[in-house]
């Protein structure tokens, strides 16, 4: 009979052991972000084990939003199994999560936990955190991004390593990791906020998707998977473009930034609007909306003596050939 610690290789461990493998950094210390729910379990558990084989110290860090009753429980709970896989530190971070923050509740749960997570890497050291991210919640993020109309930004999803930030389960079915659990005798924590239809994502999880599979066929949430995947992969190269022509087309102004107007009609729209969009955001930390960003390109394509835009943030005017930009207060 095999042992409760060492579970038999079925294919479901097998294939998340191997994306954790591929995942996990050579050396330096990681920390698993856990939050009992089936995905994190089994991350939790496939990562012990391959930090093991590997000499990788790995830890846990559980985040406790306190948005449900017994939050702090469910949190001890999540921590208790950490510990028996082997997992050390095990971190639990109460947080809070301000209501009346403008940006809703899930991105505010969302920048809550990220800043619990950064002060778990300062604390341990560690240069990867591991999160718990699936095909699923891929496929969701982009149907998400579809319907607001974000562009190829929003598009392209959940990057696999962003930063310290690791996922390696965006191959990885939710079906995959329920049977994870079940094969390792793990017991996950199942979210009722997963199944409250208050929540976009839950909308897409519970009903958009199921009903594109109903008609359209199987292997949707695959191919939308597949589809950030490509865009990904486009929008680096054209970050890379960007880079290497701000470089030549940008000098500094008086309290800002100018950039060659000639040289931005010279570059197709999409280029064009990327290193408007980058040249803001990096100067100014300012993220230009789609119609910011067209009205900027139109003092180059359609110049005819207009005034200085001021949009949020910064202000935008020709001059001598240049589109010079600036803080506004």
């Amino acid at each position: 009979m095999p042992s409760p610690h060492r579970p038999r290789l079925t294919p479901a461990i097998a294939d998340i052991r191997r994306a954790v493998r591929g995942a996990m950094p050579a050396s330096g210390h990681v920390l698993v972000a856990l939050s009992g729910g089936a995905d994190s379990l089994a991350l939790a558990a496939a990562t012990a084990f391959e930090a093991r084989s590997a000499g990788i110290p790995a830890g846990a860090v559980i985040v406790d939003h306190g948005l449900q009753e017994g939050s702090a429980e469910i949190a001890a709970a999540a921590a208790r199994q950490a510990r028996e896989l082997g997992l050390d530190p095990v971190l639990v971070l109460p947080v809070s999560v301000s209501p009346d923050s403008g940006a809703g509740p899930e991105a505010a749960a969302r920048a809550a936990r990220y800043a619990a997570l950064e002060a778990a890497a300062a604390q341990t050291a560690a240069t990867g955190i591991l999160l718990g991210h699936t095909l699923d919640d891929q496929a969701e993020t982009v149907l998400l991004g579809l319907a607001r109309g974000s562009g190829a930004t929003s598009l392209h999803g959940m990057a696999p390593a962003s930063g310290r930030y690791l996922r390696p389960l965006l191959h990885i079915r939710r079906s995959q990791t329920r049977q994870f659990c079940a094969d390792s005798g793990l017991v996950p924590w199942d979210d009722p906020h997963n199944e409250d239809t208050r929540y976009a994502r839950v909308r897409v999880r519970e009903r958009v998707l199921p009903v594109l599979e109903h008609e359209l066929g199987p292997g949707i949430a695959e191919a939308l998977a597949r589809t950030a995947e490509q865009l990904r992969e486009d929008s680096s190269a054209l970050d890379d473009l960007v880079l290497e022509l701000v470089e030549e087309i940008c000098e500094p102004a008086e309290a800002g930034i100018a950039v060659s107007a000639g040289a931005l009609a010279a570059n197709p729209p999409a280029l064009r609007q990327r290193i408007i969009r980058f040249v803001v955001e990096s100067e100014f930390g300012v993220s230009l909306e789609r119609v910011h960003t067209l009205a900027v390109a139109r003092l180059v394509t359609h110049w005819h003596g207009q005034k200085p835009l001021d949009l949020p943030g910064i202000r935008v005017e020709r001059q001598d050939g240049m589109l010079v930009f600036t803080a506004r207060p």
